[in-house]
């Protein structure tokens, strides 16, 4: 039985999650503060965890990075408010397995549990195993990325991939090892962001037994797991400046040290790096090491976020339904107009690994064949209708944008019930309606 933390404030919340999970026959234990979960979390091995984002001593994400700091590959939920969707998808790029939003959908809540709960541990993955869940794009963006790859793929120069999270990384460097001489040998994914200091060197070098407390069994690192092969090293920007210096030597003499030990061990690995941001700019500010930087930085890839990929998004949307069906067990053929519409207007801040996930959902949810615009998560929904704020000093516009926003909310947290949003909005049903129609809300 699957133990699962559930971190949430709101006590009535709380009791409908336990008896939710207890109901789908996993084991919760409810806390409700940051201090509750950490010590918890000291004492209990859990499988999953359900955080909500605020808390009253602190935030989900102050769990997040505890796990992180401490290498714990745990799969974290963050439950968010709508106006938190953009911290969800952060948390995301910090390491959270996926988000959900409230008022809670039960079938998209317990689908969200099923997939943490047999996600795979990114070090157990097969090397050299291409991911199922990616397709090559026809946009003129695309093809010029594919022939960027295409050109370094064969040589051994180290490569940096550039681009937001979500957009596809690691496959980019599966594509570019799976090119290679190196094809035939190990292909080993390091995310340096959920690394703290101590944990990086060994991760990357190894130890020996006995080399620093919990050390109690000799481990060999991952440059040697690759010998041969290729490392990729997620967000290497996040590594400490000690680290850096360990890997610089690595690079250049071709040789590691296993923490603890005095002995050298030879080895021949491609680096193929990632990051979000420029790692020019960590180097300007002194964070990153320059020697360093240089020597990685033999060939630049930089991926396009997917709101720049123009007619690779159909593709992307038509190639998702049809894994979506496969898993779901279900038979989607279309997406209405209104939700297509939807989804060519959203700016996909969460760039394909959000797309992925909202089209599962929507899959999900349209047992009929057709996803409809109720499909959708709410908070893309409000993200379309939130028109852009207007600037100068126009008030009568900002007045009519923030009535705007703050009805379509409403009615969201009320399932569209106008008697009740009316009451809310302290309105009368007449004078609601016809703001909906003045502000095109259907």
């Amino acid at each position: 039985m699957a133990k699962i933390l559930i971190v949430e404030d709101d006590l009535t919340f709380s009791q409908l999650l336990e008896g939710f999970t207890r109901k789908h026959k996993y084991e919760p234990f409810p806390v409700h503060t940051v201090k509750e979960a950490l010590k918890l979390l000291s004492q209990e091995n859990f499988d999953l965890l359900l955080v909500d984002y605020r808390l009253p001593d602190g935030t989900g994400l102050d769990i997040l990075a505890q796990l992180n700091e401490k290498g714990a590959n745990i799969p974290l939920v963050i439950m968010t408010s709508f106006n938190d969707v953009r911290t969800a998808v952060k948390a995301i790029q910090l390491g959270a397995s996926d988000y959900i939003t409230k008022p809670v959908n039960p079938d998209e809540l317990l689908m969200i549990i099923q997939n943490g709960l047999k996600r795979e541990d990114p070090k157990e993955e097969t090397a050299g195993a291409k991911h199922a869940d990616t397709i090559q794009g026809n946009s003129e963006t695309a093809q010029k990325l594919y022939e960027h790859i295409n050109l370094v793929a064969p040589t051994d120069m180290s490569v940096i991939i550039q681009g937001e999270s979500g957009t596809g990384k690691e496959y980019a460097a599966r594509m570019l090892h799976l090119q290679s001489k190196r094809a035939s040998q190990p292909f080993v994914a390091i995310d340096c962001g959920a690394l703290s200091k101590d944990l990086a060197a060994s991760e990357l070098f190894g130890h020996a037994k006995g080399a620093f407390t919990g050390a109690i069994n000799d481990k060999k690192g991952q440059f040697e797991a690759a010998n041969g092969g290729t490392l990729f090293l997620d967000e290497i920007g996040n590594l400490s400046y000690e680290v850096q210096v360990k890997l610089l030597r690595a690079l250049q003499e071709r040789v590691i040290q296993p923490l603890g030990t005095t002995k050298n061990i030879s080895v021949n690995v491609r680096i193929i790096a990632a990051t979000n941001d420029d790692l020019i700019n960590s180097v300007s500010n002194g964070s990153f090491r320059e020697d360093l930087y240089h020597r990685i930085n033999e060939f630049k890839i930089q991926l396009p976020a997917l709101r720049n990929r123009g007619k690779d998004l159909e593709l992307f949307i038509q190639h998702f339904i049809t894994l979506s069906n496969k898993e779901l067990n279900r038979n989607v053929k279309e997406i209405s107009a209104e939700a297509k519409q939807i989804l060519n207007q959203y700016d996909w801040p969460g760039n394909l690994r959000e797309l992925k996930n909202v089209i599962k959902r929507m899959v999900l949810l349209s047992p009929d064949g057709i996803a409809g615009i109720s499909s959708l998560p709410d908070e893309m929904i409000l993200a379309i209708h939130q028109s852009p704020k207007p600037g100068g000093s126009d008030l009568k516009a900002i007045n009519e944008a923030n009535e705007k926003s703050l009805i379509l909310e409403t009615l969201m947290k009320v399932k569209y019930n106008k008697s009740m949003a009316a009451k809310l909005l302290n309105i009368d049903r007449k004078t609601l309606y016809s703001k909906m129609e003045r502000y095109d809300i259907e």
